[in-house]
């Protein structure tokens, strides 16, 4: 019997040459090192501004600054101040922020600082929102506009995937976070060459903008919590049952943000929407208390620092006061994004299980917590793995949070998002 001699297809792409991979180094440099500055320079700006509102004018006025008075003033000035924002500044600071999820549009030039304007303003008076949906559409807009006037040759998908990268690594402080979110991007997607070859510009904006944001900003996510050594088949059983519960929590959110969204959306105006949603999140800091205010970096650190200084009825009103908190904040128009709040959420709820069983180590349970949340509100598998795991700094915990992260996404896959088509309706 004749044997069939014909060659056979290749079973992978070729591998792209070096010469064309070389001329991508200094654009993704420049990228990296231009969207780390400004990430940075508008968390300064917040900051600043955040402590004249929080302590330099409440201290003036002789008012508490965590007073529940001031906190309800706090937030719907800042409702105000982003409703006439949306409603004034040219280009009505970008689309509505419950349509967007990490991978930003390519927003116009002249959207641009009024984005800017409304997330400083949102990330100084309170709402439970982080930066980085925001700061990726600012970055991916700068990208392409100032990339496509000196070097026009680069097309503008490169210029936008080179920012998002450049973004997440400044963000987290290592362009790791960035090369999992384009492995999980590029997943999904028809590419050609090899993997690395798609990663390489993306993962270079992610490093020099890591690296930048390090040396200017020094941010750090270990939360220093007592290390685990070894394990055992007790902690993978904790790590289990609080991702899952986590993710449950999580979805309670997801299921009703569309509900939210279209309450608020029932206003039509956003010096209607915004304040409202302002006196909402007063009322509900004062639930909360101050803790749930903010994105929420800051007072995770808080909670680590003494994971016995509350209740386990604390932790749990925390965690489920916070999770409104950002349901509201992203339902009436705040510009800003949802990771951060979710890690604070994550983390109460891990430390509210550690609490009902002290067995339970604070690293195993705020990782597990974390995880499960994130992978509801962020449907990122990657990144709330990443992010769990360096909460804790300890690669002895990553093997439990990878089979925790099984039957929590189970939980979570197929559901809705927490992202919403402009119609309205939530993304599957």
């Amino acid at each position: 019997m004749a044997q069939d001699t014909a060659p056979q297809a290749p079973t992978t792409s070729p591998a792209t040459p070096a010469r064309i991979l070389l001329p991508l180094i200094l654009p993704s440099v420049v990228v990296g090192v231009v969207a780390s500055l400004l990430f940075v320079g508008v968390s300064k700006a917040a900051e600043e501004l955040q402590h004249v509102l929080w302590n330099v004018l409440p201290q003036a006025l002789g008012i508490g600054a965590y007073s529940d008075l001031w906190m309800l003033i706090m937030l719907t000035a800042t409702g105000v101040a982003v409703g006439l924002v949306v409603w004034k500044v040219p280009g009505h600071a970008g689309p509505d922020p419950a349509t967007l999820g990490l991978d930003a549009p390519a927003l116009p030039p002249t959207v641009l600082p009024g984005l800017v304007l409304a997330t400083c303003l949102m990330l100084a008076g309170g709402p439970s929102l982080g930066p980085e949906n925001p700061i990726i559409a600012v970055n991916v807009g700068v990208a392409i506009w100032l990339g496509g006037r000196f070097i026009p040759r680069v097309p503008d998908n490169l210029w936008a995937a080179l920012a998002e990268a450049a973004t997440i690594g400044a963000l987290f402080g290592t362009p790791v976070a960035a090369a999992l979110v384009i492995s999980e991007a590029l997943a999904g997607r028809k590419t050609r060459g090899l993997l690395w070859d798609n990663l390489f510009a993306p993962l270079a904006a992610a490093a020099v903008g890591a690296t930048t944001t390090t040396l200017v900003a020094h941010p750090s996510f270990d939360l220093h919590l007592p290390p685990v050594d070894q394990p055992d088949g007790r902690n993978l059983l904790a790590a289990v049952v609080i991702a899952a519960a986590g993710a449950l929590l999580g979805l309670c959110a997801v299921y009703a943000f569309p509900y939210v969204h279209r309450a608020f959306q029932r206003l039509r105006h956003p010096l209607l929407m915004l304040p409202l949603g302002g006196v909402v999140l007063g009322g509900l800091a004062a639930v909360g208390g101050h803790l749930t205010l903010f994105k929420g970096l800051h007072e995770v650190g808080v909670l680590a620092h003494d994971p016995d200084g509350w209740s386990a009825g604390q932790f749990a009103t925390m965690a489920v006061v916070k999770l409104a908190a950002l349901l509201i904040a992203a339902s009436s128009g705040f510009r800003g994004g949802r990771i951060f709040p979710s890690v604070f959420v994550g983390t109460a709820l891990g430390l509210c299980a550690h609490a009902l069983v002290p067995d339970v180590p604070p690293a195993v349970a705020v990782s597990a917590g974390v995880l499960g949340v994130l992978l509801a509100i962020t449907r990122q598998g990657w990144i709330s793995l990443f992010t769990a795991a360096v909460l804790v700094s300890s690669t002895s915990i990553l093997a439990l949070l990878c089979i925790a992260s099984l039957p929590a996404w189970l939980l979570v896959t197929g559901r809705p998002q927490m992202q919403l088509r402009p119609d309205g309706t939530a993304v599957r």
